[in-house]
């Protein structure tokens, strides 16, 4: 690698660039502060080191596959709301101007 070309700091799993997966950071860093949050809150409440590990673990694959499920759902919701505006964008402009447009307004023919 040369000098010139600067050197991306990315996490590559699997062969794949985990910084061009959607969703992916915040899904982990929601994850992670939910068990975080949640073995600590258990832990000062019942003291029990081993359980409020695990509840930890338990609360971070929950909240990560949740949050992640929600982001993709709506990722997925304004792709398809993108390609559908697009797909009407390329009808109009298909239709401009023609007998088939929407927004022109009927000839009235008059008799003289």
């Amino acid at each position: 690698m040369s000098e010139e070309e600067p050197r991306s700091k990315s996490l590559i799993i699997f062969g794949r660039d985990v910084s061009q997966i959607p969703c992916f950071r915040n899904s982990f860093l929601y994850g992670t502060l939910g068990g975080i949050g949640f073995g600590l809150a258990h832990f000062l409440f019942t003291s029990k080191v081993a359980k409020s590990v695990n509840y930890s673990v338990y609360a971070f694959s929950l909240v990560t596959v949740g949050f992640w499920m929600q982001c993709r759902l709506e990722n997925s919701k304004t792709k398809f709301e993108m390609m559908r505006l697009q797909q009407q964008l390329q009808e109009r402009a298909l239709f401009e101007g023609s007998q088939r447009d929407p927004d022109r307004a009927p000839v009235e023919l008059v008799e003289v």
